[in-house]
């Protein structure tokens, strides 16, 4: 059961039977979800409309002045825009629970989300002006990351809980996180791309992608247990580690990649790594029940985006044993990345992100029409995207049709869940 949150201060308590409260910015203290998910939604919107405004301007022949190359800022806002803020929602809501911990009061929560939403407001326009600018926003970004990194180890450290294994990996991939942006705020500043690239890469599976298979290995067997009768909930703790490794080992590859090292060798080991990673996502999301999962929408939809990362680990393979053969000349381009960012890690953050804010705001913990629309919506652009990498000859097309469609789904909902943040 989910408590009720108090009202904060200055604001009246209402029933649910009384009139309906009119939205004000006071209540996104009254909980870490509200605080969080509205400002993950808020950067959400903002980083899709500006970047489908810059694939309009570029393919329109508006030119655009960049201090930062594109698909380096593209890389940063849509990496470290949004993500963190969402996991201040997840991890101080449901993180206390796994921990058997008391909930940190938001006066605590706050400044790191301030510092991060600040952050951002200083390098998007950075991005364009001043890459100094730039390297400036990304660091109030970082500090803001580290401070709410720190809280959350502190809870850690104050758990005595028996099961401890989740928030461990999720402390470490966060720590990677916060390195790794301070590395990529540097290098903005100093204007290495390659470096910048990197760090953003290496933190894109480090820590992104570390917490998401760490809340996709406790949550998705337990809600398909919950859901589906007869269907246990099996989380053995080797799969973790298993599943864990697969995903930070991408990390150095990946950048590796970014700053242009390449052998032959390397490309098949990498290759051969994603091969033996995607067979055992494949029969991992059979085993969680992916087939049986198609009749309830919410849980579809983590499941779903759980098989895109199979997706992802099996593109990949092909393509760095493409790589390995072709001393390089031949891939899958960034096909395998946007199975992953786009597929896997967009696709669960709008399934978990809804089931959260459903629950926490006395709805039903379901997936309605419009969430399921939003869903499929997000489904079209992820394919119209990797397709976009397969067949370059319409990759211009697909590209636009795939921000269009990541802009329909991600803005619609954070317009939508981003006034329950605002009401009682």
């Amino acid at each position: 059961m989910i408590p009720l949150q108090p009202a904060p201060a200055g604001l009246p308590s209402r029933s649910f039977g009384g009139p309906a409260a009119s939205a004000h910015l006071r209540w996104l203290l009254a909980a870490p979800h509200r605080l969080g998910f509205f400002g993950g939604g808020l950067m959400l919107a903002l980083s899709a409309l500006w970047w489908g405004a810059m694939l309009a301007a570029r393919f329109g022949g508006v030119a655009v002045p960049w201090a930062v190359s594109p698909g380096t800022a593209h890389a940063l806002l849509m990496t470290f825009g949004f993500m963190p803020m969402f996991f201040v929602g997840f991890l101080f809501t449901a993180g206390p629970r796994w921990l058997g911990v008391a909930p940190l009061p938001m006066r605590s929560v706050a400044p790191g989300v301030g510092l991060m939403l600040g952050g951002w407001v200083l390098a998007l326009p950075g991005f364009h002006l001043s890459s100094a600018l730039a390297g400036l926003g990304l660091g109030g970004v970082c500090a803001g990351l580290m401070l709410l990194t720190a809280q959350f180890g502190l809870m850690l450290f104050d758990s005595r809980a028996e099961d401890r294994d989740h928030g461990r990996i999720v402390l470490a991939a966060l720590g990677i996180g916060t390195i790794a942006l301070w590395a990529a705020a540097l290098a903005v500043t100093l204007r290495a791309d390659a470096a910048t690239r990197a760090a953003v890469w290496a933190a894109l599976w480090g820590c992104f992608g570390l917490v998401f298979v760490a809340a996709a290995h406790r949550m998705i067997p337990f809600f398909s247990a919950a859901a589906l009768p007869g269907d246990g909930a099996w989380r053995s703790r080797a799969v973790l580690v298993a599943l864990a490794a697969f995903v930070a080992v991408q990390a150095p590859f990946a950048a590796a990649e970014a700053l242009g090292t390449f052998s032959p060798a390397l490309a098949f080991v990498q290759g051969a790594i994603e091969w033996l990673g995607a067979l055992l996502l494949f029969w991992l999301s059979l085993r969680w029940g992916l087939r049986q999962s198609l009749a309830i929408r919410l849980l579809a939809m983590l499941h779903m985006g759980f098989f895109w990362l199979a997706v992802s680990f099996a593109l990949g393979g092909v393509s760095q044993l493409l790589r390995a053969f072709s001393d390089g000349s031949l891939s899958l381009g960034l096909a395998p990345v946007h199975a992953f960012t786009m597929g896997y890690l967009g696709s669960t953050l709008l399934a978990m992100a809804t089931r959260v804010a459903c629950g926490q705001h006395g709805r039903a913990v379901a997936a309605d029409r419009w969430a399921w629309v939003m869903f499929w919506v997000l489904q079209l652009g992820v394919v119209a995207r990797v397709f976009a990498a397969l067949w370059p000859v319409a990759g211009t097309h697909l590209t636009l049709l795939a921000a269009q469609c990541w802009l329909a789904a991600v803005g619609a909902w954070a317009l939508r869940t981003g006034r329950w943040m605002l009401k009682p």
